[in-house]
């Protein structure tokens, strides 16, 4: 953990801030193939998150076979229809790729992987994720093998109070 102080001008006046700066590894539970809410993992691996009043969090998948990304978080259909949408798009047929050692969703994983991403910036208010009223973290898992998987969530903020 690291703090540094700085000056903030904000409507004409003057503020003395304390940030704090606070790295994470989580390892996720092993989740099977499909599209997963993480939000309330992420969350309650963060102990510090609830001491930031302002900041934001940046969210990095260490892996190259699944994604992240913020979406409906109300209606599980969502989920299932992004697996049929992505499997449409990229189907796992191994006469179309080179790569796949590993299986018929190898190579096919890591496009999935490049067209959603594996990582997020998200803003953080009065101590939680700012995320909007229907939206959630998803880890998006494109290998048939369940597996765990691990997040860096890097936090730079300003603190409650200070």
């Amino acid at each position: 953990m690291q703090y540094y102080i700085f000056e903030i001008k904000f409507e004409s006046k003057y503020y003395i801030c304390w940030m704090e700066i606070y790295q994470y590894e989580i390892k996720l539970k092993p989740k099977n193939r499909g599209y997963h809410l993480i939000t309330s993992e992420i969350e309650s691996a963060i102990l510090e998150l609830k001491s930031i009043k302002y900041g934001i969090a940046h969210i990095m998948l260490k892996h190259t076979s699944a994604s992240l990304t913020i979406n409906e978080n109300a209606d599980p259909t969502v989920r299932d229809d992004f697996e049929t949408f992505f499997n449409r798009l990229v189907p796992e047929n191994v006469s179309l790729y080179l790569h796949t050692s590993e299986g018929s969703d190898d190579m096919t994983s890591h496009i999935k992987s490049s067209l959603i991403g594996t990582s997020l910036i998200i803003p953080i208010t009065d101590g939680k994720f700012n995320l909007g009223t229907w939206q959630g973290i998803y880890l998006c898992e494109h290998r048939n093998r369940m597996r765990s998987r691990n997040l860096v969530v890097t936090i730079i903020g300003i603190l409650n109070g200070k």
